[in-house]
C-alpha cells in the first residue's frame, strides 16, 4: 500500500485535522516507512509459535462474596424525616 496525499487527505479529513500542505508532504514519506515496517514484519515466520495475549498471567484479586449481617431498613430510616412506606422519600423527577 502507497501512501499518497489524497490518503493523507481522506484520513485527516475523518479525524477531522487540518494539515497544512507542508504537513501533508512530511507526512507521506513517514508513513511510508512505517508501512515498509510493517511489510517485513508480515514476512516473519510465526507458525510454530504460540499466540501471547499478554506476558504476565492475570488473576483476579476480587474478595469472594460472602453474605454478613447487615443493618435492618428500620434502624436506616430512623433519622429521616423524609420516608413513606419503608423508603425514602425524595423530590418527584419529571
Amino acid at each position: 500500500m502507497e501512501v499518497t496525499k489524497d490518503l493523507i487527505l481522506k484520513v485527516a479529513k475523518n479525524a477531522r485535522l487540518n494539515l497544512t500542505e507542508s504537513e501533508i508532504k512530511e507526512f507521506i514519506p513517514q508513513f511510508n516507512e512505517i508501512l515498509k515496517y510493517f511489510e517485513q514484519l508480515s514476512k516473519v515466520n510465526t507458525d510454530k509459535v504460540n499466540p501471547s495475549f499478554h506476558p504476565i498471567e492475570i488473576k483476579n484479586a476480587l474478595r469472594e462474596d460472602i453474605p454478613q449481617k447487615s443493618v435492618s431498613k428500620e434502624e436506616i430510616l430512623k433519622n429521616s424525616f423524609h420516608k413513606k412506606n419503608g423508603y425514602f422519600l425524595g423530590p418527584k423527577a419529571l
